[in-house]
């Protein structure tokens, strides 16, 4: 793809995914805009071997506008990284096509070993704010990753992931991440543990009242019973005492 088409396709981008923009022109306004094509630039550079070169344009790039990403990084079209500011992006991070990433989002690595150690987003991948996914595996497609979690383990495609360390909580999800860029309205795991507790609990109450009302009705009747007994030998001792007597 030409400097043409990739300025083309930023723009159709950022305007298809941010409802904010009024006017195309906006688009020249955005970091996002600017750290993509400067990417763009500084990879193509990087895979012929200008390595000094393609570092020194992203690292001006990333002081510019808060987005960091690694010239060695392969990166589909459609990027989309929205307000952006503390975005990085690993050197072999694999990012698929149309796959949305928000502020203070880490694709990165967990150690310095060499080789492939960043993580792999297929297409149509929704990364929320503050989110870190760190080693070498893959977010499979369609899938979101829930704002501030933190996902150290392979993610299968169509889910969505929250928490921390990040767990799915929902698999198979309906909408597409690029057409629902939804941030808030993802399931909250340990508020539905805490709930499961709560009812749990409250079934233990019942349980223990109802064990409480039958041992409650059990002593009634063994007093019930000692009573009646104690009344029966009783009346037995005075007709005793009356049949001695008449004697």
């Amino acid at each position: 793809m030409g400097m043409i088409e990739d300025i083309r396709d930023e723009f159709r981008v950022i305007q298809e995914r941010d409802p904010a923009i009024k006017k195309k022109a906006e688009v020249l306004l955005y970091p996002c805009f600017w750290a993509v094509l400067h990417y763009r630039i500084a990879h193509r550079w990087y895979l012929k071997g200008h390595f000094f070169r393609a570092r020194w344009l992203s690292q001006r790039s990333a002081r510019k506008t808060g987005i960091e990403i690694h010239p060695g990084a392969t990166i589909g079209k459609g990027l989309f990284i929205d307000h952006g500011s503390g975005v990085i992006i690993g050197e072999t991070t694999i990012i698929g096509d149309n796959v949305t990433l928000y502020q203070g989002v880490t694709l990165g690595g967990t150690g310095k070993e060499r080789g492939k150690r960043h993580p792999t987003l297929e297409d149509n991948v929704m990364v929320s704010a503050g989110a870190k996914i760190l080693g070498s595996f893959t977010i499979g497609e369609n899938s979101k990753i829930g704002a501030g979690s933190v996902v150290l383990a392979e993610v299968p495609p169509n889910c969505t992931v929250v928490g921390v360390p990040g767990r799915v909580v929902r698999r198979d999800n309906a909408k597409l991440p690029r057409a629902d860029l939804d941030q808030v309205h993802l399931p909250d795991p340990v508020a539905a543990d805490l709930s499961q507790l709560r009812k749990e609990n409250d079934e233990l109450r019942r349980q223990l009242a109802l064990l409480q009302e039958k041992e409650a009705k059990k002593k009634a009747k063994k007093a019930a019973r000692k009573a009646a007994k104690r009344e029966l030998e009783e009346r037995k001792e005075t007709e005793r005492e009356k049949d001695n007597a008449g004697i």
